[in-house]
């Protein structure tokens, strides 16, 4: 038997929030092929201005989804990776993709009494 959804369940709008801000899944997609320095995920994340990069990592920090390790050392080196509450968002991304494709086909011609129809 399926799980219903419930979208006024308080996990479900944490998810929401985090993926519904602007940027964070790009952040997090982006390191998903591996840890990055901050000028290496600016130069992939295009668009995003340094400015808001460093505000979604510190966000996606706080909220454990993102390690920031300094390097100290001249110069001193920070790196970015996901910590494994963030590379749990692969999964998500797969299932966000499988469905904007699905969005972005053409809408299948349904069957109504034996005939194509409008709905």
């Amino acid at each position: 038997m399926a799980r219903q959804l419930d979208p006024q369940c308080s996990a479900f709008q944490t998810a929401i929030d985090v993926l519904g801000r602007p940027w964070n899944a790009l952040i997090l997609g982006t390191l998903q092929a591996g840890p990055a320095r901050f000028g290496e995920l600016a130069r992939k994340c295009h668009g995003v201005g340094a400015k808001i990069l460093s505000a979604r990592l510190k966000d996606l920090e706080s909220r454990g989804l993102v390690h920031r390790e300094v390097q100290i050392g001249p110069p001193i080196r920070v790196t970015y990776s996901l910590t494994s509450r963030g590379q749990a968002f692969e999964e998500v991304a797969h299932a966000i993709e499988r469905w904007g494709r699905e969005l972005t086909a053409p809408p299948r011609a349904r069957r109504r009494g034996g005939r194509a129809g409008k709905p």
